[in-house]
């Protein structure tokens, strides 16, 4: 086919033809009329002018599709160089927090406070109203980071090499009176689809008699921490009663514990009308949610911490951190919110 003049308006087709402020991606329509033109002997600045396009554009468009390579003998295809473009673009959105400095420095930021990629991703788009970037993207460049010795993951809330093994022994179930199963529990609760359904357990550390107590509300997801003087039932039961005894009633009505022996005393939690069950032994997955707290806290306040040297300003920010990072399972609202929102709903029921 004979190329066009380039003073033939007529002879470049119209749905190619671009104003200078409409910039985007070249489509293939245009490069199959570049290959047409440039095939034609038309100059690269009057091909850049028939397309609407800058002169930049046509002469990068060439060169970088043209160049030979151990399966390519080289020169322009129309078809191969919208592959290659497609493939680019899918290359760069790997690594979208390179080219954004802003939004970079924001992730790191939010890395930093011990949020996770799905925690950071969510927030923005929940801020935003808009998906701002997906949490795989920002791990493939922490992984890319990492790959380039500058260690993002070191960044990530949780990067244990290996997991220990689950250690097994008897279990003091048998010996505890009152015991009710958690199967016994209504079968509402599961869902968390009510307020007022409590988990409790120790989180313990490696010095002899270190310990504190974490109580875990089920649908928000809020966490209360203290440290009791000791592990002793009686004064377990004590501070259990305590914390809870802030609450409306309608904000304490059940607790779930393991089968350690401090929470032998948990029938005198029963004079504030709450309601108490136990898991079944070795099953510390049927209190899932102050687990998960622990393992959160664990980014802070790891096994070897010693308690002596943490103040109690030390533990309020550090439980203020947990409360305070958003959750998927929350639409990525943060527990201290969700926990507000509760209380203010149960204020204000008959």
């Amino acid at each position: 086919m004979d190329a066009p003049s380039v003073h033939d308006a007529s002879a470049t087709p119209a749905k190619v033809l671009l104003r200078w402020e409409d910039y985007g991606q070249l489509s293939l329509e245009e490069r199959v009329e570049i290959y047409r033109l440039h095939a034609g002997g038309i100059s690269q600045n009057q091909i850049a002018a028939a397309l609407g396009r800058a002169p930049a554009t046509i002469s990068r468009e060439l060169k970088r599709n043209s160049r030979p390579t151990k399966a390519w003998a080289g020169g322009y295809e129309p078809v191969r160089a919208q592959q290659l473009a497609e493939r680019r673009r899918r290359w760069d959105c790997r690594f979208k927090l390179a080219r954004q400095p802003g939004l970079r420095r924001r992730v790191g930021k939010s890395l930093a406070m011990g949020h996770s990629p799905e925690q950071i991703a969510g927030r923005l788009a929940l801020k935003h109203g808009r998906v701002i970037i997906s949490h795989e993207s920002i791990y493939r460049f922490i992984y890319h980071r990492t790959a380039q010795k500058d260690y993002w993951d070191r960044l990530l809330p949780r990067h244990k090499k290996m997991r220990g093994r689950r250690r097994r022994g008897g279990s003091s179930a048998s010996l505890i009176k009152q015991r009710r199963s958690i199967t016994e529990r209504p079968a509402e609760i599961d869902g968390r689809q009510a307020p007022g359904h409590w988990e409790a357990d120790f989180m313990m550390f490696s010095r002899c008699g270190q310990g504190l107590m974490v109580l875990h509300e089920r649908q928000s997801r809020f966490s209360m921490v203290c440290r009791p003087a000791d592990r002793k039932a009686v004064p377990t039961s004590r501070t259990i009663a305590r914390q809870l005894g802030k609450l409306p009633p309608r904000m304490r009505q059940t607790i779930s514990f393991d089968n350690g022996n401090e929470f032998a005393e948990h029938h005198r939690l029963h004079i504030l009308g709450v309601q108490t069950f136990f898991c079944d032994p070795h099953s510390p997955w049927q209190k899932g949610g102050v687990e998960n707290s622990i393992g959160r806290l664990r980014r802070w306040l790891p096994r070897k911490t010693d308690l002596n040297l943490l103040t109690a300003a030390d533990l309020r920010r550090h439980v203020q951190r947990l409360n305070n990072t958003p959750r998927k399972c929350l639409d990525f609202k943060t527990p201290a919110e969700a926990f507000s929102q509760l209380k203010s709903a149960v204020a204000l029921q008959p």
